[in-house]
């Protein structure tokens, strides 16, 4: 059972405020005073109640793979912490300060989808479905949208994390809740992120019990597997976790919301692990790549490695800083989702038949 999650209580009148705030403009959206725009293309919101990492790109990237052989699929977020303004539609020169660091790296993953930014997201759906640059869009995947009311999804799937679950938590600043629990009840799918593998199933009736959704809201729980590690510049072959010896010195360089995952994960198979951890989206800089290379250079030579994590690596890549000699050294390890109880059984045929029944509607517009 996971444990209660940090409350800072005397920032509670604050949170009280907010609260207050928050709720008053999703009654306005209830109310028809502000009014929600639908589109005539299957959209799919994957988002959270609370700030902080839940597993939204890992779950987006999941869609993409189950979408991708059946229909033109496109990604729409803002951007978060990119320089540039408006929309942006990802290209072959795109970096993490023109669509963010996320975008990017789902842009490299993926090159058969269109990948866009734009802070706005009516204005970006519309750019997206535009017949004259894009005609043949057949679903777009809107990442981190919970909260962007002004668009109407077909499909909100609402992700909460298993070691802080939002029923446990508080609003904004005294919790991390940027909307309060209630908002729980515009989600058509629920999906526990992040639960350990072996996860009971009385812990899950209990999970199931404290969320209180309503009998047409799916409830899905999925954990993190990682992949292989990946060479980031070497021409290299990958290696496989369980390949790290007990020997070998393991540099864990992240800038994401939570890394102690990663961190158990690593000493599960080697045991001198040396993270250096940054905020979460951190723009490395300079300074942050002389860092990088002393604590590289602190480490006993031979059997060392540095791992990051994708979306780190996208910020990385093309990082001008970044000292030469620490290129074939750098690995990344990817992350992907995988369902327990066989849930996919149930959740990918429904996420299938929402985006195949609704894209005729997309054909009829056009037509």
């Amino acid at each position: 059972m996971c444990r209660k999650p940090k409350i800072y209580w005397i920032l509670w009148p604050f949170s009280v405020m907010y609260r207050i705030g928050v709720s008053t403009r999703n009654k306005l959206f209830d109310w028809g005073v502000l009014r929600s725009r639908s589109f005539p293309v299957p959209l799919i919101c994957i988002g959270n109640l609370a700030v902080g990492g839940t597993g939204k790109t890992p779950h987006t990237e999941y869609l993409i793979r189950l979408l991708q052989d059946k229909f033109k699929v496109a990604t729409l977020s803002r951007g978060y912490r990119r320089q540039t303004k408006g929309f942006v539609l990802a290209s072959g020169s795109a970096t993490a300060k023109d669509i963010g660091d996320e975008p990017l790296q789902m842009f490299r993953k993926f090159p058969g989808v269109t990948v866009a930014v734009d802070a706005n997201r009516c204005r970006g759906i519309a750019r997206l479905i535009d017949r004259n640059t894009n005609p043949n869009i057949d679903v777009i995947l809107l990442d981190d949208a919970f909260q962007h009311r002004y668009v109407k999804p077909g499909i909100s799937i609402l992700l909460t994390d298993y070691s802080r679950p939002f029923y446990q938590d508080m609003a904004l600043p005294a919790g991390r809740l940027r909307e309060p629990a209630s908002g729980k009840t515009r989600a058509d799918i629920v999906v526990v992120t992040k639960c350990p593998r072996d996860l009971s199933e009385k812990e899950q009736a209990f999970i199931r019990k404290r969320l209180r959704l309503s009998p047409n809201q799916g409830l899905f729980f999925t954990t993190m597997e990682y992949g292989k590690l990946h060479p980031l510049f070497a021409d290299m072959p990958e290696r496989s976790i369980e390949s790290l010896e007990k020997g070998e010195e393991v540099l864990l360089l992240t800038g994401i919301a939570s890394p102690e995952p990663l961190v158990r994960t690593l000493k599960a198979h080697c045991t001198s692990i040396h993270p250096l951890t940054f905020p979460d989206h951190h723009a490395f800089n300079g300074n942050d790549m002389q860092k990088l290379e002393q604590a590289f250079s602190r480490l006993p030579e031979g059997k060392r490695l540095i791992v990051t994590t994708e979306k780190d690596a996208a910020r990385l890549a093309d990082h001008p800083c970044l000292s030469k000699t620490l290129k074939p050294y750098i690995y990344t390890l990817p992350i992907e989702v995988k369902f327990l109880n066989s849930g996919e059984l149930i959740f990918n045929p429904k996420i299938i038949e929402y985006v195949r029944k609704n894209s005729r509607n997309r054909s009829l517009y056009q037509g």
